[in-house]
């Protein structure tokens, strides 16, 4: 059975790992650990600096050179001096999915480790649980609010495509129709209830590396 070390961002991530990735990596083959990142003394703030993140990269790569590292950490808000950002040719104009994808390229050549999946949620964590908002139903008293999410799905071709304004980034949408939206309880909750099938043929770039993982098998 391969193994996978994900590097998550927060709880949140390492949740949803623990619930919907292990056992569906393990039906295949490929055996999960979610590793929380250490970003602060305690493990809170969310990644600011890439200099946080490489040296974490880095060791665990050469720990166990037989696993592969791979992250779930979100294109919105993501440091801007991580590799690729500065570059000439950064899709600046581009889809949520592109600039991700050039990243993750840049983000490889620099880890250069062979074990290593470069991996960025487009554009976060909450983009997934656009792929059903009728989940948000059993969480709230108001029809309203899953028809405003369902307005803003409707509104994109993708989840992922919903971009990543300070004002306009998927939980930022939510938050806007559900103020008691609670990140780490509601998310992984809403996740299970979608399911990863779902999750995967709405999210094309999640899919993408999904199957990678499951190819390791």
């Amino acid at each position: 059975m391969k193994r996978v070390n994900i590097l998550v961002e927060g709880q949140t991530e390492e949740t949803f790992v623990r619930e919907l990735l292990v056992a569906h990596c393990a039906r295949v083959g490929v055996y999960v650990t979610p590793i929380l990142l250490r970003t602060s003394p305690g493990h809170k703030g969310g990644v600011t600096r890439y200099a946080q993140v490489k040296p974490q990269i880095v060791r665990l790569c050469r720990q166990d050179p037989e696993a592969v590292v791979t992250m779930l950490i979100d294109l919105y808000a993501l440091p801007k001096d991580f590799p690729g950002q500065a570059d000439p040719g950064f899709p600046v104009q581009g889809q949520g999915s592109q600039k991700a994808a050039f990243i993750e390229a840049r983000w490889a050549d620099d880890i250069d480790e062979r074990n290593f999946i470069p991996h960025l949620t487009v554009h976060e964590f909450e983009a997934l649980l656009f792929v059903q908002p009728e989940r948000f139903a059993d969480w709230t008293d108001t029809t309203a609010v899953v028809e405003q999410l369902q307005a803003v799905a409707a509104s994109h071709r993708t989840p992922e495509d919903i971009n990543d304004s300070a004002h306009t980034a998927p939980s930022k949408r939510i938050l806007k129709a559900m103020p008691a939206y609670q990140k780490t309880f509601h998310g992984p909750l809403i996740a299970s209830e979608i399911g990863l099938d779902a999750i995967r043929q709405a999210c094309p770039h999640f899919g993408a590396w999904l199957s990678r993982l499951e190819k390791l098998a």
